[in-house]
């Protein structure tokens, strides 16, 4: 085995057990050795990700572990910084009306990896109207409400001051956009219009999003 995919296991490893010490098997209704089971297989599509990039270093992640089958009220309030919990300015019944755009193709299952992930801070002072079309003519996909929310939860680094962003693969069926920004210490899920700029918010998007 070579470095880059010690280091990769590694990382995959890391972020199973923090969703696991999060409660998440409980949520997906599974006991944990069959929840670890579930995700085994990403680790080995983990091994084969390129560690090559061509975003910014400070915005990129090579991949994050998604679990889209808990739900996604119940692990945005576990997300935290600096020892600070979340706050949400949606409420469950807000939240499950947001959905993931047709373009995203996100897979069915326990959970996939988001690869390449870049947090877009080029877009920030960018109407996210406009940012959307850049993001897809690259051949790339904007993140959704629970990618975002796995995002914070195994990097809460890359949540920060006046470089945090919007996720412009879930929407409702209004002007809304939802975001992840930072209140008081926190992280905060909330919704800005798809018209207005923000100077401290981008948009994030992905590589891809694979299955094991």
């Amino acid at each position: 085995m070579t470095e880059p995919e010690r280091e990769s296991e590694s990382e995959f490893e890391r972020q199973v057990q923090v969703v696991v010490d999060l409660g998440y098997p409980v949520l997906a209704d599974m006991t944990e050795p069959d929840f670890r089971a579930a995700l085994a297989p990403l680790g080995a599509v983990a091994d084969r990700i390129a560690q090559e990039t061509t975003v910014a270093a400070d915005d990129h992640v090579p991949f994050v572990i998604v679990v889209p089958a808990v739900p996604v009220a119940d692990v945005a309030q576990r997300m935290t910084l600096k020892g600070n919990l979340a706050t949400l300015m949606l409420a469950a019944d807000e939240l499950d009306r947001f959905t993931p755009i047709p373009a995203a193709s996100v897979p069915t299952g326990l959970g996939y990896l988001l690869v390449d992930v870049d947090t877009g801070t080029e877009f920030c002072g960018v109407r996210p109207a406009d940012a959307l079309p850049v993001i897809t003519v690259r051949g790339r996909t904007p993140l959704t409400i629970a990618e975002g929310v796995a995002l914070v939860t195994q990097r809460p680094d890359m949540l920060r001051k006046n470089k945090c962003f919007s996720l412009l693969a879930s929407r409702c069926g209004d002007k809304r956009v939802p975001a992840i920004w930072i209140s008081a210490g926190a992280p905060k899920l909330g919704w800005c219009w798809d018209g207005n700029p923000h100077t401290w918010l981008g948009a994030a998007s992905a590589g891809a999003r694979v299955a094991g």
